[in-house]
C-alpha cells in the first residue's frame, strides 16, 4: 500500500479552537515548597502560556485552592493575562471533583483539555486521571508544572504519561498555537510574548529584528 502525504496538520496537534486550558494553583504557598523547578522560571513559563491562550483566544479556567486563607493570590503572571476573569476556588485537592469548575468545563465544552500548575503528583494528577476516566483527551505542560521534588514530578509525569496523557512545554504549546508564520492576525503577538518570555528563542527573535528586521514567513 502505498501512502500519500497532504499538506495537512495533524489531528493531535493544539489550535486555538480544539482545546480548553486550565491553570491549577498558581499561588504563593504551593509554590515556597516547589522544587523541581526554579521559581523565575515557573512564574515566567506561567506567563508564557498565560499570554499566548489570552493572545489566541483560548478558553482559560483558572482555579486556586484555599485561596484566602492558606494558599494565597495566584501569580499575577496568569491573572493579569486574563483581567476581570473570576477565580474558581476550591476546597478539593482535586479540581474535577469541584463542581463550579466542571459546570465550566461543561459550558466551554470542549473535548481536548490542557493542563498546568502545582503540585504535579496531586494537583495535576488527580485532574489529568478524572479527565481520562471519562472520556477526554488530557494535556500536561510539564514545564509549567512543579512538585516538591524532581523526584515527585517526575514519577508524576509518567503516571500520566502511562494514563494516556500527551506531555508538551510552554513555549511549544505558543508555538503549536501560532503553526505558520503566514498567520498575520497573530504573528506580533507570538513574537512579542516570545520575546518577553521565551528565553533564549526570545533573544533571537529580538537580535533578528533589531540586526536586520527579520520578519518569519515574509
Amino acid at each position: 500500500m502505498t501512502l500519500t502525504a497532504t499538506a495537512t496538520p495533524g489531528k493531535s496537534l493544539i489550535t486555538p479552537t480544539n482545546h480548553a486550558l486550565v491553570l491549577i494553583d498558581f499561588q504563593s504557598q504551593m509554590a515556597f515548597a516547589t522544587k523541581s523547578i526554579d521559581a523565575t522560571i515557573l512564574r515566567n513559563n506561567a506567563a508564557l502560556i498565560s499570554r499566548g491562550a489570552k493572545s489566541f483566544g483560548v478558553p482559560t479556567i483558572l482555579t486556586t485552592v484555599a485561596e484566602k486563607s492558606f494558599s494565597g493570590p495566584m501569580f499575577s503572571e496568569v491573572t493579569d493575562a486574563f483581567p476581570g476573569q473570576k477565580l474558581l476556588d476550591r476546597t478539593s485537592m482535586n479540581t474535577w471533583e469541584d463542581a463550579a469548575v466542571i459546570e465550566e468545563v461543561n459550558r466551554i465544552a470542549k473535548p481536548r483539555i490542557v493542563f498546568a500548575g502545582l503540585w504535579t503528583s496531586v494537583c495535576i494528577v488527580g485532574p489529568v486521571a478524572s479527565a481520562i476516566d471519562q472520556g477526554f483527551e488530557a494535556y500536561v505542560i510539564t514545564d509549567a508544572c512543579g512538585d516538591i521534588s524532581t523526584e515527585a514530578h517526575e514519577r508524576a509525569v509518567e503516571r500520566m504519561i502511562q494514563l494516556g496523557a500527551v506531555p508538551m512545554t510552554s513555549l511549544q504549546y505558543l508555538l503549536e498555537l501560532q503553526r505558520d508564520w503566514a498567520r498575520a492576525e497573530t504573528y506580533d503577538s507570538t513574537t512579542g510574548i516570545a520575546k518577553q518570555w521565551g528565553g533564549a528563542y526570545g533573544l533571537g527573535v529580538t537580535y533578528a529584528k533589531t540586526m536586520f528586521g527579520a520578519s518569519e514567513g515574509h
